[in-house]
């Protein structure tokens, strides 16, 4: 298994990535790398709607994009916020549906919408980056 890649960002907290197969299997390396993140940082309050989010994009990804693999990147922007970013091949933008009682899928961007403080698409020359956003709780 490849080994995440942790590198200091300009902010002087290591953030984390990790270059995964487009593959289901691959939402349960995603969470863990956030779930990590989240530890090492102390915004352990963070993880699970991390997790969730970042699970709901890698199955975007596996459903959406072109090539074999994705990116997942976690990065911590401002000390309570962290930043998950998934890469992947495609450059067709993420669509919120809105779907019927019984369908089974397409809720994936809700859930992110929910979840996030902010969330968008950066167009890449090879495809793009989706970026949730979560704010930790104010520490009184």
């Amino acid at each position: 298994m490849p080994q995440p890649t942790t590198r200091t960002r300009p902010t002087g907290h290591p953030g984390y990535s990790e270059t995964l197969p487009r593959r289901p299997e691959s939402a349960a390396t995603a969470r863990h790398l956030l779930r990590t993140a989240c530890a090492v940082w102390g915004l352990d309050d963070l993880a699970e709607d991390g997790a969730l989010i970042v699970s709901e994009l890698v199955a975007n990804a596996v459903q959406h994009a072109r090539r074999e693999s994705i990116r997942v990147v976690i990065d911590r922007p401002e000390a309570g916020r962290v930043r998950v970013g998934v890469v992947d091949f495609s450059k067709m933008p993420p669509v919120r549906k809105a779907p019927g009682p019984d369908d089974e899928g397409g809720r994936g961007l809700a859930l992110v919408t929910e979840l996030a403080e902010d969330w968008g698409t950066d167009p890449l020359p090879w495809g793009k980056r989706v970026w949730p956003e979560l704010q930790g709780k104010d520490e009184g």
